[in-house]
């Protein structure tokens, strides 16, 4: 038998990477809502898209579709993380696991390789991996969308509140997949931040 099929980490990583790739808000707004938000708005996946598109049509269900969506993308980060802990995986083997789930998301394999930003699924990791940082991470993007109503700002410097809070509060874990999912996440922005520079990003 292939080792493939009888390496529980290989299996783990496998499960991370598929399970991450599951378009949620796609599958949401299309069900729901009757839209294809990879067509409409920013083109995005992610909950903001959700709530930008579907909110044309009905508000209130805009509101609870993108509720769904990031709760959803945040489980798909938590989920196999929990599983695999329970299985009694390292904790090299866990971090292995969060980062496929962000890569899932991000470049997904049902979506010919594109995907969404990773903020949500990011989250999910983070809160199942350091829960203190992730906690930091989610208050300061919920404070800064609501405020500045960028969500682009707010995901970034959440995600820098995160990353570099573990340094202080965890200075003795493993922090590359931290900043790996961190520098993905800053990748996936990278139009957001060329708007951002010319002042052309727009409000949800």
């Amino acid at each position: 038998m292939p080792e493939f099929l009888t390496n529980p980490n290989l299996l783990f990583y496998l499960a991370a990477y598929l399970l991450g790739g599951i378009p949620f808000g796609v599958i949401l707004a299309k069900q729901f809502a009757g839209v294809d938000i990879r067509n409409a708005g920013s083109g995005n996946i992610g909950a903001t898209n959700v709530l930008r598109v579907v909110k044309e049509k009905d508000p209130k269900l805009a509101k609870k579709l993108m509720f769904a969506t990031f709760g959803f993308d945040a489980i798909k980060g938590a989920m196999m993380i929990g599983i695999a802990a329970l299985a009694g995986m390292s904790e090299a083997t866990l971090w292995m696991v969060g980062v496929l789930s962000v890569l899932g998301h991000c470049f997904s394999p049902f979506l010919k390789f594109e995907g969404g930003k990773g903020v949500a699924t990011g989250v999910g990791v983070t809160l199942a991996m350091i829960p203190i940082e992730g906690l930091l991470g989610l208050g300061v993007w919920l404070l800064l969308a609501k405020t500045l109503k960028i969500s682009s700002i707010s995901s970034l410097l959440g995600v820098l509140t995160g990353v570099g809070s573990s340094f202080f509060i965890h200075p003795d874990m493993p922090h590359a997949p931290m900043v790996i999912i961190g520098f993905i996440i800053f990748y996936k922005h990278i139009p957001n931040i060329v708007r951002l520079v010319k002042g052309e990003e727009k409000r949800v």
